[in-house]
Protein backbone atom coordinates (compact mmCIF):
# COMPACT_ATOMS: atom_id res chain seq x y z
CA UNK A 1 0.00 0.00 0.00
CA UNK A 2 1.07 3.26 -0.71
CA UNK A 3 1.16 7.21 -0.33
CA UNK A 4 2.57 9.82 -2.89
CA UNK A 5 4.79 9.31 -5.63
CA UNK A 6 5.30 5.83 -7.94
CA UNK A 7 8.97 6.20 -8.97
CA UNK A 8 11.00 3.53 -9.26
CA UNK A 9 13.24 3.22 -6.02
CA UNK A 10 17.35 3.64 -7.14
CA UNK A 11 18.79 2.85 -3.80
CA UNK A 12 18.20 -0.39 -1.84
CA UNK A 13 18.91 -0.09 1.95
CA UNK A 14 18.12 -3.16 4.46
CA UNK A 15 17.48 -1.95 8.71
CA UNK A 16 15.62 -4.14 10.91
CA UNK A 17 12.55 -1.23 11.79
CA UNK A 18 11.79 1.89 10.38
CA UNK A 19 9.90 4.98 12.46
CA UNK A 20 8.17 6.79 10.46
CA UNK A 21 7.78 9.98 12.53
CA UNK A 22 9.80 12.03 15.29
CA UNK A 23 7.49 12.86 17.52
CA UNK A 24 7.82 12.02 21.25
CA UNK A 25 6.20 8.66 20.25
CA UNK A 26 8.34 7.70 17.35
CA UNK A 27 11.73 9.12 18.93
CA UNK A 28 10.91 7.23 21.97
CA UNK A 29 10.93 3.82 19.98
CA UNK A 30 13.77 4.56 17.51
CA UNK A 31 15.81 5.12 21.66
CA UNK A 32 14.71 1.78 22.68
CA UNK A 33 15.75 0.09 20.04
CA UNK A 34 18.94 1.75 19.91
CA UNK A 35 19.42 0.76 23.16
CA UNK A 36 18.31 -3.04 22.52
CA UNK A 37 21.02 -2.92 19.59
CA UNK A 38 18.68 -3.23 17.07
CA UNK A 39 19.31 -1.61 13.49
CA UNK A 40 16.58 1.24 13.00
CA UNK A 41 15.98 4.28 10.81
CA UNK A 42 13.56 7.41 12.12
CA UNK A 43 12.50 9.19 8.85
CA UNK A 44 10.80 12.66 9.56
CA UNK A 45 9.68 14.85 6.89
CA UNK A 46 10.23 18.51 9.04
CA UNK A 47 13.08 19.82 9.90
CA UNK A 48 14.89 19.26 12.90
CA UNK A 49 14.86 22.65 13.73
CA UNK A 50 11.25 22.89 13.38
CA UNK A 51 10.10 19.28 15.50
CA UNK A 52 12.26 20.96 17.91
CA UNK A 53 10.18 24.07 17.96
CA UNK A 54 6.65 22.82 17.26
CA UNK A 55 4.26 24.12 19.68
CA UNK A 56 2.63 21.20 21.23
CA UNK A 57 1.01 19.71 25.04
CA UNK A 58 2.91 19.82 27.85
CA UNK A 59 2.08 17.58 31.26
CA UNK A 60 3.69 14.92 31.55
CA UNK A 61 1.97 12.47 33.78
CA UNK A 62 4.58 11.19 36.42
CA UNK A 63 4.04 7.43 35.44
CA UNK A 64 5.72 8.69 31.99
CA UNK A 65 8.39 10.45 33.56
CA UNK A 66 9.74 7.52 35.99
CA UNK A 67 9.49 5.77 32.85
CA UNK A 68 11.92 7.64 30.62
CA UNK A 69 13.78 8.09 33.67
CA UNK A 70 13.94 4.52 34.03
CA UNK A 71 15.46 4.02 30.14
CA UNK A 72 17.61 7.42 30.64
CA UNK A 73 15.59 9.31 29.00
CA UNK A 74 14.78 12.02 31.48
CA UNK A 75 17.86 13.57 32.50
CA UNK A 76 17.37 17.46 31.79
CA UNK A 77 13.28 16.88 32.01
CA UNK A 78 13.98 16.20 35.92
CA UNK A 79 16.31 19.18 35.92
CA UNK A 80 14.48 21.73 34.45
CA UNK A 81 10.39 20.72 34.34
CA UNK A 82 8.16 21.97 36.74
CA UNK A 83 6.02 19.97 39.14
CA UNK A 84 2.15 20.58 39.75
CA UNK A 85 0.17 18.61 42.75
CA UNK A 86 -2.93 21.02 42.26
CA UNK A 87 -5.25 21.87 39.99
CA UNK A 88 -7.99 24.90 40.39
CA UNK A 89 -11.91 24.97 39.03
CA UNK A 90 -12.99 28.21 38.92
CA UNK A 91 -17.01 28.82 38.71
CA UNK A 92 -19.71 31.34 39.49
CA UNK A 93 -17.41 33.18 40.94
CA UNK A 94 -15.51 31.24 43.00
CA UNK A 95 -12.48 28.90 43.51
CA UNK A 96 -11.81 25.47 44.23
CA UNK A 97 -8.69 24.22 44.39
CA UNK A 98 -8.28 20.46 43.88
CA UNK A 99 -5.69 18.39 45.70
CA UNK A 100 -4.78 15.64 43.39
CA UNK A 101 -0.73 14.57 44.83
CA UNK A 102 -2.58 14.50 47.91
CA UNK A 103 -4.90 11.63 46.77
CA UNK A 104 -3.14 10.06 44.18
CA UNK A 105 0.48 10.22 45.50
CA UNK A 106 1.65 11.60 41.70
CA UNK A 107 2.08 14.81 39.84
CA UNK A 108 2.25 16.40 36.55
CA UNK A 109 5.74 17.35 35.14
CA UNK A 110 5.29 20.95 33.05
CA UNK A 111 7.85 20.01 30.14
CA UNK A 112 6.27 21.28 26.87
CA UNK A 113 6.54 18.91 23.81
CA UNK A 114 9.58 20.55 21.78
CA UNK A 115 12.06 20.59 24.58
CA UNK A 116 11.24 16.77 25.32
CA UNK A 117 11.39 15.97 21.21
CA UNK A 118 14.97 17.70 21.82
CA UNK A 119 16.28 15.67 24.75
CA UNK A 120 15.04 12.70 22.77
CA UNK A 121 16.28 13.76 19.40
CA UNK A 122 20.22 14.41 21.10
CA UNK A 123 19.56 11.17 22.98
CA UNK A 124 19.01 9.27 19.64
CA UNK A 125 21.36 11.49 17.07
CA UNK A 126 23.91 13.05 18.68
CA UNK A 127 24.85 10.54 22.29
CA UNK A 128 23.62 7.38 20.24
CA UNK A 129 24.35 8.10 17.01
CA UNK A 130 21.23 6.65 15.47
CA UNK A 131 20.18 7.09 12.03
CA UNK A 132 17.54 9.77 11.55
CA UNK A 133 16.54 11.61 8.32
CA UNK A 134 14.84 15.04 8.18
CA UNK A 135 13.10 16.43 5.12
CA UNK A 136 12.15 13.35 3.76
CA UNK A 137 9.29 13.49 1.17
CA UNK A 138 6.70 11.11 -0.72
CA UNK A 139 7.03 8.80 1.76
CA UNK A 140 5.70 5.41 0.62
CA UNK A 141 4.80 1.90 2.17
CA UNK A 142 4.61 -1.34 0.39
CA UNK A 143 3.93 -5.45 1.30
CA UNK A 144 2.92 -4.20 5.09
CA UNK A 145 1.22 -8.02 5.16
CA UNK A 146 4.50 -9.84 4.15
CA UNK A 147 7.47 -10.46 5.93
CA UNK A 148 9.26 -8.29 3.86
CA UNK A 149 7.66 -5.18 4.02
CA UNK A 150 9.70 -1.37 2.71
CA UNK A 151 9.29 2.00 2.91
CA UNK A 152 10.33 4.30 0.17
CA UNK A 153 11.29 7.68 -0.14
CA UNK A 154 12.60 11.08 -1.96
CA UNK A 155 15.75 12.28 -0.34
CA UNK A 156 15.00 15.88 -0.20
CA UNK A 157 18.86 16.78 -1.10
CA UNK A 158 19.26 14.93 -4.11
CA UNK A 159 16.11 13.68 -5.25
CA UNK A 160 16.97 10.20 -5.45
CA UNK A 161 14.30 7.73 -4.59
CA UNK A 162 15.44 5.40 -1.54
CA UNK A 163 13.64 2.01 -0.63
CA UNK A 164 14.60 0.35 2.71
CA UNK A 165 13.68 -2.95 3.46
CA UNK A 166 12.34 -4.18 7.10
CA UNK A 167 11.08 -6.26 9.22
CA UNK A 168 8.96 -3.69 10.66
CA UNK A 169 7.21 -0.17 10.23
CA UNK A 170 6.64 2.06 13.52
CA UNK A 171 4.17 4.56 11.84
CA UNK A 172 4.57 7.45 14.54
CA UNK A 173 4.04 10.31 12.06
CA UNK A 174 0.55 11.83 13.75
CA UNK A 175 -3.19 12.36 12.84
CA UNK A 176 -2.45 13.25 8.89
CA UNK A 177 0.55 11.40 8.42
CA UNK A 178 1.08 8.77 5.82
CA UNK A 179 1.21 5.69 7.74
CA UNK A 180 -1.94 5.56 9.37
CA UNK A 181 -3.84 5.95 5.38
CA UNK A 182 -1.85 2.53 5.04
CA UNK A 183 -4.52 0.42 7.12
CA UNK A 184 -7.43 -1.64 5.21
CA UNK A 185 -10.31 -0.63 4.60
CA UNK A 186 -12.14 -2.58 7.32
CA UNK A 187 -9.98 -1.02 10.14
CA UNK A 188 -12.70 0.75 13.05
CA UNK A 189 -12.23 3.93 13.30
CA UNK A 190 -14.29 5.47 16.52
CA UNK A 191 -15.03 9.24 16.24
CA UNK A 192 -16.35 11.76 18.53
CA UNK A 193 -16.81 15.33 17.67
CA UNK A 194 -17.61 17.63 20.59
CA UNK A 195 -19.11 20.32 18.34
CA UNK A 196 -16.98 23.34 19.64
CA UNK A 197 -13.59 25.19 19.35
CA UNK A 198 -10.65 25.87 21.72
CA UNK A 199 -8.89 28.83 20.86
CA UNK A 200 -5.08 28.27 21.84
CA UNK A 201 -3.09 30.50 22.80
CA UNK A 202 0.50 31.13 24.05
CA UNK A 203 1.39 34.63 25.91
CA UNK A 204 4.65 36.24 26.34
CA UNK A 205 3.67 36.24 29.84
CA UNK A 206 4.58 35.09 33.17
CA UNK A 207 1.99 32.51 34.69
CA UNK A 208 -0.72 34.32 37.14
CA UNK A 209 -1.38 30.92 38.97
CA UNK A 210 0.82 28.40 40.16
CA UNK A 211 -1.48 25.71 39.16
CA UNK A 212 -3.62 24.89 35.77
CA UNK A 213 -7.08 27.01 36.14
CA UNK A 214 -10.53 25.47 34.93
CA UNK A 215 -12.52 28.48 34.01
CA UNK A 216 -16.03 27.11 33.65
CA UNK A 217 -18.45 30.05 32.61
CA UNK A 218 -21.14 30.81 30.72
CA UNK A 219 -19.71 32.34 28.22
CA UNK A 220 -17.46 29.35 27.26
CA UNK A 221 -14.65 27.65 28.59
CA UNK A 222 -11.81 29.09 29.58
CA UNK A 223 -7.96 27.89 30.91
CA UNK A 224 -4.61 28.88 31.77
CA UNK A 225 -1.09 26.59 32.10
CA UNK A 226 2.01 27.13 32.93
CA UNK A 227 4.53 26.49 29.92
CA UNK A 228 7.73 28.13 31.34
CA UNK A 229 8.16 31.35 33.66
CA UNK A 230 7.63 33.48 30.95
CA UNK A 231 5.18 32.10 28.66
CA UNK A 232 1.46 30.79 29.82
CA UNK A 233 -0.87 28.79 27.45
CA UNK A 234 -4.42 29.67 27.65
CA UNK A 235 -7.72 28.33 26.18
CA UNK A 236 -10.92 30.26 24.92
CA UNK A 237 -13.93 28.05 24.07
CA UNK A 238 -14.99 29.21 21.11
CA UNK A 239 -17.34 28.16 17.80
CA UNK A 240 -15.42 25.23 15.82
CA UNK A 241 -13.71 26.61 12.89
CA UNK A 242 -13.40 30.16 14.15
CA UNK A 243 -11.09 32.29 12.57
CA UNK A 244 -8.06 33.56 14.60
CA UNK A 245 -8.19 36.73 13.40
CA UNK A 246 -11.68 37.32 15.23
CA UNK A 247 -9.62 37.04 18.21
CA UNK A 248 -7.67 40.34 18.20
CA UNK A 249 -5.50 41.10 21.83
CA UNK A 250 -8.06 43.12 23.26
CA UNK A 251 -10.71 41.09 22.70
CA UNK A 252 -8.91 37.90 23.96
CA UNK A 253 -7.93 39.32 26.80
CA UNK A 254 -11.21 40.64 27.93
CA UNK A 255 -12.46 37.41 27.56
CA UNK A 256 -10.05 35.47 29.84
CA UNK A 257 -10.38 38.23 32.47
CA UNK A 258 -14.42 37.66 32.43
CA UNK A 259 -13.80 33.92 32.30
CA UNK A 260 -10.70 33.24 34.95
CA UNK A 261 -12.52 35.73 36.91
CA UNK A 262 -12.89 34.67 40.90
CA UNK A 263 -13.17 35.93 44.16
CA UNK A 264 -9.78 36.12 45.75
CA UNK A 265 -8.22 35.65 42.33
CA UNK A 266 -5.53 37.84 41.51
CA UNK A 267 -5.53 39.73 37.97
CA UNK A 268 -3.93 38.02 34.96
CA UNK A 269 -0.38 39.14 33.63
CA UNK A 270 -1.30 40.21 30.23
CA UNK A 271 1.38 39.65 27.36
CA UNK A 272 2.03 39.74 23.89
CA UNK A 273 0.53 36.18 21.75
CA UNK A 274 2.87 34.82 20.27
CA UNK A 275 0.55 32.04 18.92
CA UNK A 276 -3.60 31.84 18.32
CA UNK A 277 -4.73 28.17 16.68
CA UNK A 278 -8.76 27.14 16.44
CA UNK A 279 -8.98 23.33 18.03
CA UNK A 280 -11.64 21.18 16.82
CA UNK A 281 -12.96 19.35 19.60
CA UNK A 282 -12.63 15.70 18.42
CA UNK A 283 -11.22 12.50 19.26
CA UNK A 284 -10.87 9.35 16.88
CA UNK A 285 -9.58 5.72 17.92
CA UNK A 286 -8.10 3.10 15.35
CA UNK A 287 -8.46 -0.67 16.20
CA UNK A 288 -7.05 -2.84 15.55
CA UNK A 289 -3.45 -0.37 16.01
CA UNK A 290 -1.65 -2.64 13.69
CA UNK A 291 -1.85 -3.92 10.08
CA UNK A 292 0.49 -6.81 9.16
CA UNK A 293 4.17 -5.76 9.80
CA UNK A 294 2.71 -1.99 10.71
CA UNK A 295 2.27 -0.95 14.44
CA UNK A 296 0.48 2.63 14.72
CA UNK A 297 1.64 4.67 18.06
CA UNK A 298 0.51 8.26 19.13
CA UNK A 299 -1.68 10.11 17.07
CA UNK A 300 -1.64 8.36 14.31
CA UNK A 301 -3.56 5.69 16.37
CA UNK A 302 -5.56 7.95 18.38
CA UNK A 303 -6.18 11.17 18.73
CA UNK A 304 -7.87 12.66 22.21
CA UNK A 305 -8.46 16.23 22.62
CA UNK A 306 -6.64 18.40 24.66
CA UNK A 307 -9.22 18.31 27.25
CA UNK A 308 -7.56 16.54 29.77
CA UNK A 309 -3.78 16.48 28.62
CA UNK A 310 -3.49 12.98 27.55
CA UNK A 311 -2.20 12.57 24.19
CA UNK A 312 1.41 12.92 24.89
CA UNK A 313 1.05 10.70 27.68
CA UNK A 314 -1.11 7.99 25.58
CA UNK A 315 1.84 8.58 22.95
CA UNK A 316 4.56 7.31 25.36
CA UNK A 317 2.29 4.73 26.45
CA UNK A 318 2.19 3.24 23.07
CA UNK A 319 6.23 3.60 22.13
CA UNK A 320 7.34 1.91 25.28
CA UNK A 321 4.79 -0.76 24.61
CA UNK A 322 5.88 -0.88 21.39
CA UNK A 323 9.80 -0.37 21.50
CA UNK A 324 9.91 -3.22 24.13
CA UNK A 325 7.99 -5.66 21.85
CA UNK A 326 9.83 -4.75 18.72
CA UNK A 327 13.01 -5.32 20.49
CA UNK A 328 12.29 -8.52 21.88
CA UNK A 329 10.83 -9.41 18.27
CA UNK A 330 14.36 -8.16 16.67
CA UNK A 331 16.57 -9.19 19.12
CA UNK A 332 15.18 -12.58 20.29
CA UNK A 333 12.65 -13.73 17.91
CA UNK A 334 9.75 -13.20 20.64
CA UNK A 335 6.82 -11.96 18.87
CA UNK A 336 4.25 -12.12 21.38
CA UNK A 337 4.26 -8.38 22.37
CA UNK A 338 3.66 -7.73 18.75
CA UNK A 339 1.13 -9.76 18.28
CA UNK A 340 -0.68 -8.41 21.54
CA UNK A 341 0.23 -4.90 20.71
CA UNK A 342 -2.70 -3.40 19.74
CA UNK A 343 -4.99 -5.29 22.75
CA UNK A 344 -2.20 -4.01 25.33
CA UNK A 345 -2.67 0.19 24.57
CA UNK A 346 -6.45 -0.16 24.32
CA UNK A 347 -7.52 0.03 28.06
CA UNK A 348 -5.58 2.86 28.75
CA UNK A 349 -6.62 4.47 25.11
CA UNK A 350 -10.57 4.66 26.11
CA UNK A 351 -10.05 4.74 29.54
CA UNK A 352 -8.39 8.27 28.68
CA UNK A 353 -10.78 8.73 25.93
CA UNK A 354 -13.90 8.20 27.89
CA UNK A 355 -12.69 10.75 30.92
CA UNK A 356 -11.98 12.92 28.60
CA UNK A 357 -15.28 13.41 27.31
CA UNK A 358 -16.64 13.04 31.20
CA UNK A 359 -14.61 16.17 31.73
CA UNK A 360 -15.68 17.82 28.90
CA UNK A 361 -19.37 17.45 30.10
CA UNK A 362 -18.04 19.47 33.42
CA UNK A 363 -16.01 21.94 31.26
CA UNK A 364 -18.21 23.13 28.82
CA UNK A 365 -21.38 22.76 30.65
CA UNK A 366 -22.20 26.31 31.79
CA UNK A 367 -22.05 27.29 28.48
CA UNK A 368 -23.60 25.00 26.45
CA UNK A 369 -26.98 26.65 26.93
CA UNK A 370 -29.01 23.44 27.56
CA UNK A 371 -30.24 23.59 31.36
CA UNK A 372 -30.36 19.88 32.03
CA UNK A 373 -26.47 19.40 30.69
CA UNK A 374 -25.73 22.40 33.22
CA UNK A 375 -27.11 20.76 35.80
CA UNK A 376 -25.58 17.59 35.57
CA UNK A 377 -22.08 19.58 34.96
CA UNK A 378 -23.06 21.19 38.68
CA UNK A 379 -23.87 17.66 40.24
CA UNK A 380 -20.31 16.50 38.57
CA UNK A 381 -18.21 18.99 40.34
CA UNK A 382 -19.80 19.47 43.91
CA UNK A 383 -19.80 15.26 43.60
CA UNK A 384 -15.48 15.61 43.07
CA UNK A 385 -15.55 18.55 45.85
CA UNK A 386 -17.24 17.48 48.09
CA UNK A 387 -17.11 13.44 48.32
CA UNK A 388 -13.52 11.88 48.94
CA UNK A 389 -14.34 8.81 47.35
CA UNK A 390 -15.62 10.50 43.79
CA UNK A 391 -12.04 13.14 44.14
CA UNK A 392 -9.82 10.00 44.94
CA UNK A 393 -10.99 8.21 41.73
CA UNK A 394 -10.69 11.40 39.83
CA UNK A 395 -7.68 11.97 40.52
CA UNK A 396 -5.97 8.87 40.16
CA UNK A 397 -7.74 9.55 36.29
CA UNK A 398 -6.75 12.63 35.97
CA UNK A 399 -3.03 11.82 36.56
CA UNK A 400 -3.29 8.69 34.88
CA UNK A 401 -1.79 6.57 38.22
CA UNK A 402 -4.54 3.21 37.01
CA UNK A 403 -2.78 2.91 34.10
CA UNK A 404 1.29 3.25 34.80
CA UNK A 405 3.32 1.61 32.05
Amino acid sequence: MTAASSATSVSLERSRVVIVGAGPAGLTVANILRAASVDCVVLETESREFIEQRPRAGFLEEWAVRALEQRGLAGRLLERAQAHSECEFRFAGERHRFPYRELSGHRHFVYPQPLLVTDLVRAYADDAGGDIRFGVRDVELDALDTDRPSVSYTDPETGTRLRIDCDAVAGCDGARGVTRTCMPPDTTIARHDYGIGWLALLAEAPPSSDCVVFGIHPRGFAAHMARSPQVTRYYLECPPGDDPENWPHERVWSELHQRLSAQGAGPLTEGRLIEKRVLDMHNYVVEPMSYGRLYLAGDAAHLAAPIAAKGMNLALHDALLLGDALAAYCSGGDDSGLSGYSASCMPRVWQDQEFSQWLSEILHGASSGDPFREGAMTARLRRILTSPTAAAAFAELFIGKHTGH
